[in-house]
């Protein structure tokens, strides 16, 4: 039940911040979101995770002046990686996708191509079209994983099947091919 008034609680905090609120509403409300996922709300700690990745250009799309008042997001992959490392660890499809990329780029981490495929194949097999996206690029460049042109082929399938768009490209351009 708490999970669920936590919830609800989030997406109000998230309707706030797409209506436009005042600098002091944002600071609070930021404020709010951090509470939220230190309580294990996986929701806030996407938002936190994606917040600490993008950095600046989320501090001031989102939380403008706040920067000048200590409270703004400044871009910090280690404290990305921590919050997605805890969405993760609960589930959330999405994070562990992200996680996945993280590994496979090096942001904010040690660049890891088995770890990279390790979060890639638990997003992807919860369905998650970016984890499928990943997976596919992961088997058709043989990073993490022996290449291999067939899984490739089937994974950006499936997640072009997910509404994936890159995903679609990447396997039409394999058929193009011949594969």
């Amino acid at each position: 039940m708490q999970s669920l008034k936590n919830a609800f609680i989030y997406r109000v905090i998230v309707l706030g911040l797409s209506l436009g609120l005042s600098i002091s509403a944002l600071a609070s409300d930021f404020a709010a979101t951090k509470k939220l996922a230190a309580q294990g709300d996986t929701d806030a700690q996407i938002d936190l995770a994606v917040m600490y990745y993008q950095g600046d250009a989320t501090g001031q799309i989102l939380l403008g002046a706040l920067y000048d008042e200590g409270k703004g997001v400044h871009q910090n992959f280690t404290r990305a990686h921590e919050w997605y490392l805890k969405a993760a660890n609960q589930g959330e499809a999405i994070a562990r996708a992200r996680l996945g990329e993280m590994y496979y780029s090096g942001d904010g981490v040690n660049q890891d191509s088995a770890k990279a495929f390790e979060w890639s194949q638990k997003a992807a097999n919860q369905g998650n079209a970016d984890g499928q996206y990943n997976l596919g690029a992961m088997y058709g460049n043989g990073q993490g994983v022996r290449k291999n042109i067939s899984a490739a082929k089937e994974w950006f399938g499936k997640s072009c099947d997910n509404g994936n768009q890159n995903g679609c490209d990447a396997y039409r351009e394999l058929n193009d091919q011949g594969h």
